[in-house]
């Protein structure tokens, strides 16, 4: 069993260090769904420690295979380098966990990844950031300009969607899934970047 100490927000005041027992998941999920959630873990710690977080903000998805859509989400008041193989929800198209825990999850996040996740069946992994250099990016009109060779190699596989305010509307699910449309990168207007993935790797 792991154990992680976090900051809990409750009634407008930051509350101290609170410590939550997290129940392993290693063999009461299937070989696929364990290693799907260390790389998903492993993917949120190596985000970390880029310094490519945002606090608590921002959100790594994988969809579980299987017909139900189901995919795992970070808990909402985690930081990233706090995140186990463990910890993450699996949530349905709904947003409710699939199994018990004691987390919850970040509306803004579920609006964004189940909107992916439910319309593109090859979007197995789903990765939106507030990098420094992503949102300088998405404040230009011009979005990625094509300046480098980098910037040339994936221009024409980017998609843009422009800001509606913290995506907790869930009406925006369709507007993002139609401006991502089949690419397999987004630039969020004023906001950061989102990419799609065969796997988290």
């Amino acid at each position: 069993m792991n154990r992680v100490e976090t900051m809990t927000r409750g009634m407008g005041n930051l509350h101290a260090l609170e410590s939550i027992d997290i129940p392993s998941m290693e063999g009461k999920v299937s070989d696929e769904e364990w290693a799907i959630r260390v790389d998903l873990a492993c993917a949120y710690r190596m985000i970390a420690h880029y310094g490519w977080d945002d606090l608590i903000f921002t959100h790594l998805s994988a969809r579980i295979p299987g017909p139900q859509h189901h995919f795992l989400l970070n808990p909402y008041n985690l930081m990233f380098e706090e995140v186990t193989a463990s910890s993450l929800i699996k949530v349905d198209v709904n947003g409710n966990p699939v199994q018990e825990t004691p987390f919850i999850t970040n509306p803004a996040g579920f609006t964004i990844h189940s909107a992916i996740h439910m319309a593109r069946e090859d979007a197995h992994a789903v990765m939106h950031l507030h990098t420094p250099a992503g949102q300088a990016v998405s404040a230009h009109n011009e979005g990625l300009l094509p300046l480098t060779q980098t910037a040339m190699l994936i221009r024409g596989d980017v998609a843009f969607h422009d800001y509606e305010g913290v995506a907790v509307d869930l009406g925006e699910r369709e507007r993002l899934v139609a401006d991502l449309g089949t690419k397999n990168a987004m630039i969020l207007r004023n906001h950061g970047t989102l990419a799609v993935g065969k796997s988290v790797g």
